[in-house]
């Protein structure tokens, strides 16, 4: 009993010690600091626990110095929001060759209920070369299926996916069927049609069921699967559906329509330009897959890809860009990259930033905590000695995550200063 007593006692004076502890406070002096609205060429920023309290041109605010206890001299340094990656499967997948490293795939069509949440893999070596190149968040998904599941965001650092997750299932994926008019060459247009329509047939019955299921307030007997899709009607989660084709997306779109859905984003787009109308008509935005590709249809000029951001953007779209397709964990470093080539083709460096940071926050309706370097939002960023928007500029040196400063070493880096070393060369 005495021993019981004495471990109570400890575990309340631990718990005490902790509550008085005070939040850590950082100032950045003298940086380039990009934010959504622009860029401070002679910044301050202000960091109390995890989250932002100063956004300042240092030329006007009178500075209390002494009110930090860390600051960090960024004379012409920049400072950027952490990049949020969307739609992906980092920390699911290690070695896409290895199928024992492969967990974003469960069997079946309709998987509303599969959750990438307890799937996610904190300790993948592909996760540090994703901090060391700014990406801070990815929301991380499941991709099979017809209905693949629901994806949560996670944070690049954290012990365990309890302890990196940020946002937990707040979108839903749908894999939408390809139309007859995308017919494999070997294949017979009827095959394919029948498939279609098999496959547009079963949605159609499961969303039927799933609307009128949650039209219950207390369903009996209790549904996992139908009940995964109560947060999809209600707003409370977005449905992402993969279409690339015009057709195909207008099909999605008018389909999540006539059930009622608050939230439709299209993932992939390659057409998406072609549906303009449609999309701003019903609010939907557009996460772009990689845009460092070749158009779909020979028959498209090669640049229509890279222009695709800024056409959809001036159109009044919430656009980002993300890194699905083949070696797409690996390949999320790059994403950054990616949004300077938007910049080059249409876009303002401030909107090609938004890209990968305040619009993929929007789509997710985190953007009141996330996505840029804003007074109130959390201390996710980085700080890059060159243009990180630029793959011959970007070099990150520090990144904050949620105010606490986070490791910028990979494997990658490792070896470099290994053979530097060994031969000489530092």
């Amino acid at each position: 009993m005495k021993t019981i007593q004495l471990l109570v006692g400890f575990i309340l004076l631990v718990g005490s010690i902790k509550a008085q502890e005070k939040p850590f406070t950082v100032l950045i002096q003298n940086a380039i600091i990009h934010t959504e609205d622009g860029i401070i060429e002679n910044g301050v920023l202000g960091i109390h626990g995890d989250s932002i309290v100063l956004v300042a041109d240092a030329r006007t605010v009178r500075l209390d110095q002494s009110a930090y206890e860390k600051i960090i001299q960024a004379d012409g340094k920049h400072v950027f929001p952490g990049f949020i990656a969307l739609n992906s499967n980092v920390g699911l997948v290690e070695i896409e060759s290895v199928r024992a490293t492969l967990d974003f795939a469960e069997v079946g069509l309709l998987n509303p209920n599969v959750r990438s949440l307890a799937s996610f893999n904190t300790d993948s070596r592909i996760i540090p070369t994703l901090r060391s190149n700014g990406i801070l968040s990815v929301q991380v998904s499941p991709q099979s299926g017809l209905i693949s599941g629901s994806s949560s965001v996670f944070r690049m650092n954290g012990w365990n996916w309890e302890d990196a997750v940020r946002y937990k299932d707040n979108a839903m994926h749908l894999n939408w069927p390809w139309s007859p008019i995308q017919v494999n060459p070997a294949d017979t247009a009827g095959r394919n049609s029948n498939r279609y329509l098999k496959q547009l047939a079963q949605l159609q019955d499961f969303f039927r069921d799933a609307k009128a299921y949650c039209s219950q307030e207390k369903p009996s007997p209790v549904n996992l699967k139908l009940e995964s899709m109560r947060p999809v009607f209600t707003g409370k989660s977005a449905l992402f559906i993969q279409a690339d084709h015009a057709r195909d997306i207008s099909d999605a779109v008018n389909f999540a329509v006539s059930f009622g859905v608050p939230r439709i984003v299209i993932v992939g787009g390659s057409e998406s330009a072609d549906v303009i109308s449609l999309l701003k008509k019903y609010n939907v935005s557009v996460v772009l897959s990689r845009i460092h590709k070749l158009p779909d249809c020979p028959d498209r000029i090669p640049q229509e890809e890279f222009k695709l951001p800024s056409i959809l953007t001036k159109a009044g779209i919430t656009v980002a860009l993300s890194y699905n397709g083949e070696m797409e964990a690996m390949g999320t470093r790059n994403l950054g990259f990616i949004a300077g080539t938007a910049a080059a083709y249409g876009l303002s460096w401030v909107e090609a930033l938004n890209l990968i940071s305040l619009n993929p926050a929007k789509i997710l309706a985190i953007d009141k905590f996330e996505g840029s370097i804003k007074v109130g939002k959390k201390a996710s960023f980085f700080i890059s000695s060159g243009n990180a928007l630029d793959m011959m500029e970007s070099n990150v040196q520090q990144v904050f995550i949620d105010g606490v400063e986070t490791n910028t070493n990979s494997d990658q880096k490792e070896l470099y200063i290994k053979y530097m070393e060994k031969y000489g060369l530092k």
